[in-house]
């Protein structure tokens, strides 16, 4: 098949399922080349990490909180938020939604002198969902490498991370089924990968899977009928001012186990046996899982973060 030929066969494939989602797919980084790339690992942390998180409401002000609480003393941190913001907005190319509101704490610094700073250990780098939208409108890996550029910039040795995040509960695909297959198709093939394709080699960004953990926990909890004070993934989401459900973002359990995953990722050490009874970031205390509950979720964290290999750990 002639060049043309098959560059014609891809555009009419890509019409066929809207807008080039198929031709996007098609022509980027395979799941394997992804893994290779990250195949490498990188020394454990020696001591406490300083860290800056940038993102929305799926990182929020709690579990930034409850992950210092895990690590080891002195373990620091700042962040810049919004409402459902892309990195593109956040390097100021779009405006970012609520942010006023969301960075109204202590913990708040501006994100291009924090990343330019140098202060961090490791950069935490969140993009928006509906994922989908992120890659086609805004551009993600483009500016996932553009932050990656930035802070290597101003200290070669950061550790960089993308936090994979999830969608609503009531997603028509089914919220496991997208969480599966978005790892792949999404996370590692349109956003990490073509990221990576933009960076030099020796510039690796892990990932954070916090989307697979929920995935593997949510399985393992459902399938024994319950466990605790969790009894399905509802018990994970927070609840609307009338009692509703909300259905993208996490109460206080949920925040502890997206903590759990950021904590054995960045330290590169199992959760297992961490305390479960945290504060939020105002102080108050944060309703914790039951005992067992917190055993499976930090038992299911180590399992899914050794299994995916993607987050620069010796194993």
């Amino acid at each position: 098949m002639t060049v043309t030929r098959r560059s014609a066969l891809l555009a009419g494939l890509a019409a066929l399922v809207g807008g080039g989602g198929l031709y996007a797919l098609l022509r980027s980084p395979s799941a394997a080349s992804v893994r290779a790339r990250l195949a490498a690992t990188q020394p454990a942390p020696t001591g406490p990490l300083s860290v800056f998180h940038l993102g929305h409401s799926l990182v929020n002000r709690d579990m930034p909180a409850m992950l210092a609480q895990l690590a080891p003393a002195g373990h620091r941190y700042d962040s810049q938020l919004g409402w459902g913001t892309t990195l593109q907005a956040h390097w100021g190319d779009a405006p970012v939604s609520g942010f006023e509101t969301e960075n109204a704490h202590p913990r708040f610094r501006p994100a291009h002198e924090a990343v330019a700073s140098g202060d961090y250990d490791a950069i935490v780098l969140t993009e928006m969902v509906e994922i989908r939208a992120s890659i086609r409108w805004y551009d993600s890996p483009e500016y996932l490498a553009r932050w990656a550029e930035k802070a290597r910039a101003a200290r070669p040795d950061v550790r960089l991370y993308l936090y994979e995040t999830w969608h609503p509960l009531d997603d028509p695909e089914g919220w496991l089924t997208r969480i599966d297959l978005d790892h792949e198709r999404y996370w590692l093939r349109q956003v990490l990968g073509p990221a990576l394709r933009k960076l030099p080699k020796d510039t690796p960004i892990h990932l954070i899977p916090a989307g697979p953990v929920l995935a593997t926990f949510v399985r393992e909890v459902e399938g024994r009928g319950g466990l605790g004070n969790v009894r399905d993934r509802t018990d994970l989401f927070a609840r609307t001012e009338d009692g509703g459900l909300d259905v993208i973002h996490l109460n206080d359990i949920g925040n502890y186990l997206v903590a759990l995953v950021h904590f054995a990722v960045l330290y590169h050490a199992s959760p297992v046996g961490l305390p479960h009874a945290l504060s939020r970031a105002d102080g108050s205390p944060a309703t914790p899982p039951d005992p067992d509950t917190a055993l499976l979720m930090q038992e299911m964290t180590t399992r899914v973060v050794d299994r995916l290999g993607l987050s620069g750990i010796r194993t």
